[in-house]
């Protein structure tokens, strides 16, 4: 939000546009007419409000909140960052969501298709709240890359999902994270649809040796920022890929 109350407005020659043909299923959901422009509503400004006691103890542990005999298979990884404003201010009280694929690149939901096997100790979900300062953290297992029926041979770069409500409807946000060093992410169509190198980067969570548990887990950070010029990128399809 800017210092005289209204939200930034999102810069969209920062984002992709929405007709991109090489990323199939784009076409049928892109718009057919004029974009409108409207004013926000109140409700869209000063609500919802997130408290801690909707968190359960397990919900940013991936690793063990779904475990029934054992812990899941994979790398084991910390992801943490700080939920932003278009000012750099950090975000109090948002609610973060993720969910991923496991570490051989299958979901655990009913429109799968992908034949990796499910690992019966990992549901690839979870959420927290985040601190006074904006800050957030969860563990889990690295997710693996998968096929999608794009074209003959696309393949999805591994990455982590995530939904943050800020203080209002108008700060939800819904997008991707990938990991530093990938080379998948340079191949895949749906992050070649992002004209701007710099927002792609900004999607990339940086490996964090200083943050890592010695002989347990590596860390990654990724920080997130809510509308302005620079804002984290929008995910266009919220489930799967």
């Amino acid at each position: 939000m800017s210092d005289g109350g209204s939200y930034y407005q999102r810069d969209r020659l920062w984002h992709p546009p929405a007709y991109t043909p090489g990323y199939k299923t784009s076409v049928t959901r892109s718009p057919q007419r004029a974009l409108l422009s409207f004013d926000n509503s109140i409700s869209e400004m000063t609500g919802p409000t997130f408290g801690h006691s909707i968190i359960g103890e397990l919900d940013n542990d991936l690793i063990l909140n779904f475990a029934k005999d054992g812990e899941p298979i994979g790398q084991r990884i910390i992801v943490h960052g700080r939920v932003l404003d278009e000012n750099g201010r950090g975000v109090p009280n948002c609610l973060v969501e993720f969910w991923q694929a496991n570490a051989g690149g299958r979901y655990r939901h009913k429109k799968e298709s992908y034949l990796a096997p499910l690992d019966p100790n990992f549901g690839g979900c979870g959420r927290t709240i985040t601190g006074e300062d904006g800050s957030y953290r969860f563990r889990t297992i690295q997710p693996g890359a998968y096929p999608w029926p794009n074209g003959p041979n696309d393949w999805r770069p591994a990455h982590i999902h995530f939904s943050v409500f800020g203080h209002a409807f108008a700060q939800r946000l819904i997008t991707q994270m990938y990991f530093e060093g990938d080379p998948m992410i340079w191949k895949c169509p749906i992050v070649a649809t992002i004209p701007d190198r710099e927002a792609i980067e900004r999607l990339t969570a940086a490996l964090d040796m200083n943050n890592t548990v010695p002989m347990d887990s590596r860390a990654y950070k990724f920080d997130i920022v809510l509308r302005g010029r620079r804002s984290t990128l929008f995910e266009n399809r919220m489930e799967g890929n």
